[in-house]
């Protein structure tokens, strides 16, 4: 075990860092957990430290600043700036800016791998992959902790990472293969709302078992500046004591406070005299910065009936292009309120229309803004497998995470709206500092595996199946039926293997095959073996597949191409990958699939 315990959110928008000093536990009592602030540079010139690392990168223009105004401690990095002056600078101009890397992890139909950040750079700018963005911001913030524990680098440390509940097996791989890259090595992954539950119960010590009982089913909803998620974990008896069990994951919903500044800019433009046509382009990333610090301001004091707006102008005309406007209260609760957490129906479901045949390459946002409606199809979703008699199951306390729920009428909206489902009040669980919840939860993760605290039991989130080819006959214009056999069941935890029961199945070796995975989270009864030859998109999802070519033994007779009849063995390792064993039926060979399904506890 190493001296620091550290946990890491490496958010879509702010990255933070905490820790625990294990010298400092006394008895079976955790150490305090702390947090870590981070240089980085503020402005132009300006070297500072801050709570958390806002997760941006800028690449400067030849000769646009001198080499001194963005320099660190520890040296200047001649690949970008990250942090606050990235994220501020870099408004300005989004050309050199990247910005929600962590997204485009988990984004299907583009190669997180490519460089492709930032999407509308310049011809003279060489654009990077989101991992190696990750890489960016994970290695800024080893360099901020270096600087002050050149004894203790965080490369010898125990590193807890959290990632969003909803990534699919592919992007958790690529999340850590970011953190090798950056010289983490004594890394493991947890997810961020599992995370913010591990923070409350940070805070809250043996107390905890007072505010909840046996029976108890918690939601976690996590809405912070680019993402939202939805978790479920229930409260049982362990041995006559209080355990905590994760039971189910949402979907990963590209929706979040961004979304709400852009809503507030472009209701806010409307009032002026020519619109947002009438303002420059500056002016108009200036008007979307301006309506965050309204809101804020107006959510934080319930008094005020309106915050003045003022954008200035751009270049020799600063004051002369000067706009003055206001964000008032009721355009607040229109626009954010009522817009992104509106009263609806427990049977309410987000619209989802049609997709156009082209698309611009970027991030597939949600269609739909209305986070109440992607809350009631979750509960509903998750009726059927939790057992519930109704069309959804009713959370008996909620706790919220992410800086969007800083608001209090947000958390009361949606407390509001839990009861008109429920018909009974939802009480919210005290929660600890939003924007260092995730960090913190992690931190104190890595202090209960190591035995001074609680654990959430709940082994991997989603049940896991290959798919495979039938066995029928060619039928002009429609596809091969594709068949999904259980190798992991909903549950299953790490360090466990089993054979998996199934017919047999030709392997393609020697020559390039794609290997089909699907995943579900509300088919909590498969049981491992079980063969599904037809199922519905809200059962299960298609996940990345695996694409590669089995070896073939020189010395065997099979050839290139040939199908090898084989049966499967799975196994969940301790570090969070499926190993799934292809044993040869007909003698002693074996190949290895390996897929990260790493969820945490």
């Amino acid at each position: 075990m190493s001296r620091f315990v550290v946990g890491i959110d490496l958010g879509t928008t702010n990255s933070a860092l905490s820790f625990a000093d294990t010298s400092e536990a006394v008895g079976d009592a955790p150490p305090p957990i702390r947090e870590f602030k981070v240089g980085q540079v503020l402005k132009a010139g300006e070297f500072g430290e801050a709570s958390v690392l806002p997760s941006f990168l800028y690449f400067p223009a030849p000769g646009e600043f001198a080499t001194n105004d963005l320099s660190k401690p520890w040296g200047t990095d001649s690949k970008g700036v990250v942090g606050t002056f990235a994220r501020d600078h870099g408004a300005k101009v989004p050309g050199r800016l990247v910005g929600s890397a962590k997204s485009w992890l988990s984004q299907r139909g583009a190669d997180p791998s490519r460089p492709i950040l930032p999407v509308n750079a310049p011809d003279d700018l060489t654009k990077i992959s989101p991992v190696d963005a990750s890489v960016a911001y994970l290695t800024h913030l080893r360099d901020a902790w270096n600087a002050k524990n050149r004894d203790e680098p965080l490369e010898r440390q125990e590193v807890y990472l959290t990632v969003p509940a909803s990534f699919d097996p592919s992007a958790r791989d690529l999340t850590l293969e970011a953190a090798r890259l950056a010289g983490l090595e004594h890394v493991t992954l947890l997810e961020e709302p599992q995370a913010a539950f591990y923070a409350w119960l940070a805070a809250r010590g043996d107390s905890w078992r007072k505010d909840v009982k046996v029976g108890d089913l918690i939601l976690v909803c996590d809405v912070g500046g680019g993402t939202t998620d939805f978790t479920l974990i229930g409260v049982d008896d362990k041995g006559g004591d209080l355990g905590l069990t994760r039971l189910a994951v949402g979907e990963h919903i590209l929706l979040g406070g961004d979304n709400m500044d852009l809503a507030l800019a472009n209701a806010v433009g409307a009032t002026l005299d020519r619109g947002l046509d009438g303002l420059e382009r500056n002016q108009r990333i200036g008007l979307g910065h301006a309506c965050r610090a309204a809101k804020e301001m107006l959510f934080s004091s319930p008094k005020k009936a309106s915050e003045s707006i003022v954008v200035l102008g751009g270049g020799s005309k600063i004051l002369k292009g000067m706009v003055k406007t206001e964000l008032t209260r009721s355009t607040l609760n229109e626009v954010v309120l009522d817009g992104f957490f509106p009263l609806c129906e427990p049977g309410d479901q987000p619209d989802r229309p049609k997709p156009t045949g082209l698309l611009e390459m970027g991030l597939r946002y949600a269609a739909d803004a209305r986070i109440t409606r992607h809350l009631a199809r979750f509960l509903g979703r998750q009726a059927g497998s939790l057992g519930s008699t109704g069309g959804q199951v009713h959370p008996s306390a909620i706790l919220f995470n992410g800086g969007v729920f800083k608001a209090n009428p947000l958390r009361e909206r949606v407390a509001e709206v839990l009861r008109a489902w429920s018909g009974r009040s939802v009480p919210q669980l005290d929660a600890a500092d939003l924007d260092l919840a995730v960090a913190r939860g992690a931190a104190y993760y890595g202090i209960a595996r190591n035995g001074k605290g609680v654990r959430i039991r709940g082994g991997v989130s989603r049940s896991y199946y290959v798919g495979f080819e039938s066995s029928s006959p060619a039928v002009p214009g429609v596809p091969t039926p594709i068949k999904a056999l259980c190798v992991v069941p909903l549950g299953m935890e790490e360090g466990t293997e089993a054979d998996v029961p199934s017919p047999e199945i030709g392997l393609i070796v020697g020559e390039p095959a794609k290997f089909r995975f699907l995943g579900s989270t509300t088919r909590r009864d498969d049981h491992l073996g079980l063969i599904l030859d037809r199922w519905t998109p809200d059962e299960l999802q298609e996940l990345a597949p695996i694409e590669t070519t089995l070896h073939v033994d020189t010395d065997s007779d099979t050839l290139e191409g040939d199908v090898v009849p084989v049966r499967l063995h799975a196994h969940v390792t301790e570090v969070g990958t499926l190993d799934l064993w292809c044993h040869s039926t007909r003698d002693d060979r074996r190949w290895k699939l390996q897929y990260h399904v790493r969820d945490s506890e």
